[in-house]
C-alpha cells in the first residue's frame, strides 16, 4: 500500500497526541532531512511518555528518530548543528520547564544565528514540548513560559488548541526557516477532535475566529480556547455575543486580527494558563490601548493564573488555573 493511502486511513477523528504523530510521519516521508531528536523518543522506549513519536523509529530508523541521554542542552546543541547543515531536526524537550536548562542554545544561538550571520545561516529547528497544570505534577513541571520566547526576537511561538490545528501547525513550524516553539498541553493530549487534512499547513501568524460576535472579543490559545467557547456559549444563551479569537500562534501576533475584531466589539478579555502578571494578556492589552484607546468602551481584562509556582495540591491546583465563572464575570465587567 502506498504512503498516500497509509495517512488517508488515518484521518478520522483524533486526539493531539495522534495529530502530531500523524504530522511527524507526513514531513519525514516529505523530506528525508526530517530528523527527531529527544528522551526515549524511538520505538524502543515506547515513543516517548505519551506515545507522540511511537512508531515512527519503527518506520524511518533510529538515525533518524534519536532517542537522547537526558541533556536538554544536547538536545538542543544537536538540532542547531544539525540544522546549520541543512535538516530539519525537531527537538522535543519533554516538559516545558525543562527548556530552562537549554536557554542558553535556544536564546543566544538558535534564535541569533540568522542576525549574527547576516541572514546566511537558518537554524530551521522545532522544538516540541508540553506542559499544562492538572495532573499534580508540582511547581517544576507544568509552567507556560510562553512568554518568555515570544520576548525573544528570532523565535516563533506556537500553541495549537486542537488536533487538526496541532497537525497544521506542526507541518508548517517543521518547513519554516527560523526556530519554533511547539507549546502542547498535556491535560488535553487526549480529548479527540475533529481530524487535520493531509497536506495542509495552517499558516503561522494567522490566528483563527472560532466565533463570531459583537459584544465582546475573547482572545485566548492552547487550553484555554475551550473555557472561553463554553462562556461564550453559555452567554449566548442571554443574548451577549461573545467573538473568540485563537491565536494559534503567539509569536508573530496576528495584531490584524485583534485589533478588527475589538474594533467592532469595544470591549476584550484576554485569557491564558500563563501566570497573569507580565504574560502575553499584558501585551495584547497593550496593543489594544495604544491602537485603539479612544474606541474602547471598557478596560482590557486579562485572566491567567495565580502569582505562584503550580501548587501540587490538587485542591491548591485548581485554584490556581483561570475558571470558567473567572472568564465569565470579566466579560460582564466590560459590559457594566
Amino acid at each position: 500500500m502506498n504512503t498516500t493511502a497509509n495517512m488517508l486511513e488515518k484521518v478520522k477523528p483524533m486526539n493531539t497526541i495522534q495529530a502530531v504523530n500523524l504530522a511527524l510521519e507526513e514531513a519525514m516521508t516529505l523530506d528525508p532531512e526530517v530528523i527527531l531528536l529527544g528522551e526515549d523518543i524511538a520505538d524502543g522506549q515506547e515513543g516517548g511518555i505519551v506515545g507522540v513519536t511511537k512508531g515512527l523509529s519503527t518506520k524511518f530508523g533510529t538515525s533518524r528518530v534519536r532517542s537522547t541521554p537526558i541533556s536538554e542542552q544536547a538536545i538542543i546543541g544537536a538540532a542547531i548543528g544539525a540544522s546549520i547543515v541543512g535538516m530539519r531536526p525537531v527537538a522535543e524537550i519533554m516538559l516545558m520547564n525543562f527548556t530552562t536548562v537549554a536557554m542558553d542554545m535556544i536564546v543566544n544561538h538558535a534564535a541569533k544565528l540568522r542576525y549574527m550571520s547576516g541572514g546566511q545561516t537558518h537554524v530551521p529547528i522545532t522544538i516540541r514540548t508540553m506542559t499544562g497544570a492538572g495532573f499534580g505534577t508540582g511547581g517544576q513541571h507544568a509552567d507556560y513560559l510562553e512568554a518568555w520566547f515570544a520576548h525573544v526576537p528570532g523565535m516563533k511561538v506556537v500553541a495549537p488548541s486542537s488536533p487538526a490545528d496541532a497537525h497544521g501547525l506542526m507541518l508548517s513550524c517543521i518547513f519554516d526557516d527560523d526556530p519554533c516553539l511547539f507549546i502542547e498541553n498535556l491535560p488535553t493530549y487526549w480529548n479527540p477532535g475533529a481530524p487535520p487534512r493531509i497536506g495542509e499547513r495552517i499558516p503561522l501568524g494567522k490566528a483563527n475566529v472560532l466565533r463570531e460576535g459583537g459584544d465582546v472579543t475573547l482572545i485566548s490559545y492552547s487550553r484555554t480556547v475551550h473555557d472561553c467557547c463554553a462562556v461564550a456559549e453559555k452567554l449566548a444563551k442571554e443574548g451577549i455575543q461573545v467573538e473568540v479569537i485563537d491565536l494559534r500562534t503567539i509569536s508573530p501576533l496576528d495584531e490584524a486580527t485583534l485589533l478588527k475584531s475589538v474594533a467592532k466589539t469595544g470591549r476584550a478579555v484576554v485569557v491564558h494558563e500563563a501566570v497573569r502578571k507580565f504574560g502575553v494578556g499584558a501585551e495584547i492589552a497593550a496593543l489594544l490601548n495604544e491602537h485603539l484607546f479612544g474606541q474602547l468602551k471598557a478596560p482590557v481584562q486579562r485572566i491567567g493564573s495565580n502569582q505562584s509556582p503550580v501548587p501540587f495540591s490538587k485542591t491548591l491546583e485548581t485554584a490556581f488555573v483561570p475558571q470558567q465563572s473567572g472568564i465569565e464575570a470579566a466579560v460582564r465587567k466590560t459590559l457594566v
